[in-house]
């Protein structure tokens, strides 16, 4: 199959899914890039279908490598692999310069269960929650982050940014495989997996300027959650009254604040590092 024009019907329905409302009514989303789908073919996540122009991917030895190992993928059937021009690979992908592949996935095959189940089974301390992350980018930046520290799981409350928005899934850089993530949480439902995260003694760090606790010293080899909130307004209400302590960053030079996700990291790095003390 090739399909020449960026107004072909096939291609306007994967157009909504640049939009949550066209996500959330197919129950698809896109990843795009042949890093990303050669992390899927790795783990060995099927695509439901690829896009992909051939040039394109043969412009590079990884491409051409690529695009010989999609051809001859066991499970994945022809007409899952449709051919496209340059018009249409740019037209469904979310960058000015398209790297030649857009895969199609199933958001059922990322459930928090079914990541958990790919994961080595080993303790994990440190439970995420994200309050009003706004900012793809951020968003993106944040869950590579707590992958690389090896997170429990990640809690997004219902303002954050939808986490299979494509400039998300780009700057995560292929996270979604294995970091276990659950969306659109009320904060009832957050505090009842903080409680289970932490045998019923609620263990929860508010990440805030101006708090008189330091983050380095707490004790972080124990189950606890850490709240990173909204990049411009900070903590909600409800994050402030579901935490059992706020801890700070220690800035110099008069800065009011860090980024949010380079405040997650440096937090997180701190609990590996007391865990390998």
């Amino acid at each position: 199959m090739l399909i020449t024009s960026p107004h072909n019907p096939r291609i306007g329905k994967l157009r909504d899914l640049h939009t949550p409302r066209g996500r959330k009514k197919s129950g698809l989303f896109l990843m795009e890039g042949p890093h990303l789908l050669e992390a899927l073919l790795q783990a060995t996540i099927l695509p439901q279908e690829v896009y992909y122009q051939p040039q394109l991917l043969q412009r590079t030895g990884t491409g051409r490598a690529l695009l010989d190992q999609l051809l001859h993928t066991p499970g994945l059937a022809a007409e899952q692999l449709i051919e496209v021009s340059e018009r249409v690979i740019e037209a469904l992908g979310d960058v000015q310069t398209s790297q030649g592949v857009v895969s199609v996935l199933p958001l059922a095959a990322f459930q928090t269960q079914t990541v958990q189940a790919r994961r080595v089974l080993r303790p994990r301390p440190i439970l995420l929650i994200l309050d009003s992350i706004a900012d793809p980018g951020n968003m993106g930046t944040i869950l590579r982050t707590a992958l690389a520290a090896d997170v429990h799981e990640v809690l997004l409350t219902e303002n954050c940014v939808d986490c299979y928005n494509p400039k998300v899934v780009r700057a995560a850089a292929g996270v979604h495989i294995a970091l276990p993530i659950e969306t659109y949480l009320s904060w009832s439902a957050i505090a009842a997996q903080v409680s289970d995260h932490c045998a019923g003694t609620p263990r929860v760090l508010l990440a805030e300027a101006g708090s008189p606790h330091l983050y380095y010293e707490q004790d972080l080899t124990k189950p606890f959650a850490l709240i990173i909130g909204n990049e411009a307004q900070g903590p909600s209400p409800q994050a402030r009254t579901l935490a059992t302590e706020t801890i700070t960053i220690p800035l110099a030079n008069n800065v009011e604040s860090l980024n949010a996700a380079m405040a997650e990291g440096i937090i997180l790095y701190e609990a590996l590092r007391q865990a390998h003390t």
